[in-house]
């Protein structure tokens, strides 16, 4: 019996069977719709099978990927070798009073609507972001002024050793478009949101505002990873390669969007390296013409394909 099929069975006794795919393509998971296979996607429905998978990796010394829906992450054409975990099972949402609680699984967006729906305030920002909560964490996501930092309480996370600990958000280091969750090695399972009490009419004319603004400005038409660069110091980045006659650029199937600079868009069944070789075309340029370093917002991970 060869290494991956004992990594399976062992897999099998830990998840069910329907939730542990074998040679799985990425890109069929993620909003970019790019990304090669990974070995093993597991897909938990518990708290307590991520911990038994997470106790697995470190056992078998088995490399291990937490991936969400990808909306700011690139996967490379040659995929992910080992355990990739994706959350999108734990996806529920309810409230406590003025709080509203949220799984990792669920969409950052789906969690403004819920909070709409019982009349509290504080995550209308999050009404156009289409990250997960697990993944709004990871980079303290934010939009139009707010950011996750700003209402989260508390988090549950599965540690890099299998255990199931509450983190407070202080204890998170949320700061801009970032967290310590990368380095720290947390899987967030659960989130919790302290909101205000508000008028739903007032919540939702908010809302309302900020999806017209993001549908008039963002290619919401094509798969994208979002904004691919953070803002420098004293710019904004869409600006600069708006400035630097980008827009319509293209490597590959990869476009920088014409309807906001700041994106690169799917036009064309693009590939992983399309794109990335149009971000550092994008990076050199800006440089060149303005003197200004433009650094990633999204993430790129995975291997080459060989």
């Amino acid at each position: 019996m060869d290494k991956k099929q004992k990594i399976y069975n062992k897999l099998m006794k830990l998840v069910k069977e329907e939730n542990v795919k074998v040679d799985e393509m990425l890109k069929d998971h993620l909003y970019t719709r790019l990304g090669g296979k990974a070995d093993f996607f597991i897909t938990p429905t518990s708290y307590e099978e991520v911990q038994n998978v997470v106790k697995l990796s470190n056992e078998d010394d088995i490399p291990f990927t937490l991936l969400g829906n990808g909306s700011n992450l690139i996967i490379k054409d040659g995929g992910i070798r080992g355990i990739v975990i994706n959350l999108k099972h734990l996806d529920s949402i309810f409230s406590d009073g003025d709080t509203v609680v949220a799984q990792s699984g669920a969409r950052i967006i789906d969690a403004s609507r819920y909070a709409l729906e019982k009349h509290l305030s504080g995550l209308e920002f999050a009404c156009g972001i289409p990250g997960t909560v697990g993944g709004a964490l990871y980079m303290n996501a934010g939009a139009y002024g707010g950011e996750i930092k700003d209402v989260l309480e508390y988090a549950y996370v599965v540690d890099k050793h299998g255990n199931l600990v509450k983190r407070m958000a202080s204890e998170l280091d949320l700061d801009y478009r970032t967290s310590n969750i990368p380095d720290s090695g947390d899987i967030v399972v659960e989130a919790t949101f302290n909101l205000k009490p508000a008028q739903y009419s007032e919540i939702k004319a908010v809302m309302d505002d900020l999806t017209n603004k993001r549908e008039s400005k963002q290619p919401l038409e094509y798969p994208s990873c979002g904004s691919v660069f953070k803002r420098p110091p004293g710019y904004f980045a869409g600006k600069l390669i708006q400035d630097s006659e980008l827009q319509g650029t293209n490597i590959g199937g990869a476009e920088v969007s014409t309807k906001h600079a700041g994106f690169i868009v799917n036009k064309d069944n693009a590939s992983t390296s399309d794109y990335i070789s149009l971000i550092e075309h994008v990076q050199k340029t800006v440089k060149e013409r303005f003197g200004v370093d433009l650094e990633r917002e999204v993430r790129i991970i995975g291997e080459d394909k060989k």
